[in-house]
């Protein structure tokens, strides 16, 4: 009357599969100020006025971050290549140490230096490599110098993102703005407008970068599967790569915004305000006295913190609207282990419950003075390892009765 039976070879088997679930992330978890959360952890001292505190990255929730229930989707961040025109215009020369030097009208400069190398660090294997899109060149001109990343979290990534699925609505152009004059930023027309443009919403002029057409071309990275990101409405233009394992994004700011687009409004800066309309540890950009001519490239990217362009980019380029801002399927590797339980004619017809035998430890029957057959219900199920520890157990969604005649498998799956 076995209680336990040994499993053979032929008992277990192995699958592999995979579950796929669509993310949809609409304009307004992006561009909200309650579902995108800062960071305060850069301070910059100085001599002539207050510090600048700034993030060095933000992370957009799918609902208000001070909620208990929020879930963070991704995080945002800027950065810049070391070695590139825009480092090599704006930095002074290097210390002793070997450290970039920069003037005080730039801010944040070897942060997003070291966000670029840190991504590199990550995606490419050394922090020294440069990001090229398409992946693989090596054509100066394709080199990603200005780079946008997007570091989606693992609970929406899973364990990564799957091929051609990915889609990203993004404004190029922002919106035009009005003139920034010394006296007051709201006073003068330009373009029709007035005031500044660094936060105003984009009304209309999108475009959709998407990955389609990775499937033919698979690439591979020290950081796994890679694929190029590309306009939409010409795929032949790339604009970024995409991590597909990582679950990283990585986009050419100079691709996908025009870089030349005049940028007006209050940025964080080190010093006295420089105009009428700023406050203390402020400036304003594109202002007769603060850089009129001032556009997104390389004014922004050098002048403003990261806080500064990530709203920015936020709140300008992805909109505020209900419609997506970015989408794609995650991939979730399923590993199983099929086990199927045998129980033979004369298995298991006995139960080692106490009530099944009486006093004299004779088993009870339905009907006495009569021969009946034995059975059981099986109820529950064991898998015990070598030295008969309980290692998992599964439960039968009802009882199943076993006799003599009735030989039956079970089919326990465990799931990895």
């Amino acid at each position: 009357m076995p209680t336990k039976k040994t499993l053979s070879p032929s008992d277990v088997t192995s699958k592999q599969s995979f579950l796929n679930q669509l993310v949809d992330i609409i304009q307004e978890d992006v561009s909200g100020s309650t579902t995108r959360k800062t960071y305060k952890n850069f301070i910059t001292g100085t001599t002539s006025g207050p510090g600048v505190t700034s993030s060095l990255f933000q992370t957009v929730f799918d609902q208000s971050f001070a909620l208990q229930t929020a879930n963070a989707i991704f995080d945002l961040t800027i950065g810049l290549r070391s070695g590139s025109d825009i480092i090599a215009n704006a930095s002074t020369g290097e210390d002793s140490a070997g450290k970039l030097l920069f003037p005080s009208q730039t801010l944040m400069m070897r942060e997003k230096v070291a966000n670029y190398s840190q991504f590199a660090q990550l995606l490419m294997g050394d922090s020294t490599e440069t990001f090229y899109s398409p992946f693989g060149s090596t054509v100066s001109a394709e080199k990603i110098d200005e780079a946008l990343f997007i570091n989606y979290r693992r609970l929406f990534a899973r364990d990564k993102i799957k091929r051609e699925t990915f889609a990203m609505r993004f404004f190029q152009t922002g919106v035009l703005d009005g003139s920034a004059d010394d006296a007051t930023i709201n006073v003068t027309t330009l373009n029709g407008l007035t005031g500044t443009n660094i936060n105003r919403t984009s009304p209309s002029g999108s475009a959709v970068f998407t990955d389609v057409g990775s499937a033919a071309n698979q690439l591979q990275s020290f950081a796994g599967d890679v694929g190029n990101i590309v306009d939409s409405a010409n795929t032949s233009r790339e604009v970024g790569l995409m991590f597909y394992d990582m679950g990283v994004a990585v986009f050419d700011l100079s691709r996908i915004c025009m870089t030349d687009q005049h940028i007006s409004g209050v940025i964080d800066a080190v010093g006295a305000a420089n105009d009428t309309g700023a406050g203390v540890g402020q400036m304003i950009m594109g202002s007769k006295t603060g850089n009129p001519a001032a556009t997104f490239k390389p004014d922004l990217l050098v002048s403003a913190s990261i806080d500064n362009i990530l709203t920015h980019i936020a709140s300008t380029r992805f909109s505020n609207g209900t419609v997506t801002a970015a989408t794609f399927q995650n991939q979730t590797e399923i590993n199983s282990t099929l086990i199927f339980c045998r129980a033979g004619i004369n298995d298991f017809n006995y139960s080692s419950n106490p009530s099944f035998t009486d006093a004299n430890g004779q088993i009870v029957v339905l009907t006495p003075n009569t021969e009946e057959r034995t059975f059981s219900f099986i109820t529950t199920i064991g898998l015990y390892d070598a030295s008969d520890r309980l290692l998992a157990v599964a439960k039968l969604s009802r009882p199943v009765e076993k006799n003599d005649t009735r030989d039956l498998t079970f089919r326990i799956r465990l799931d990895f």
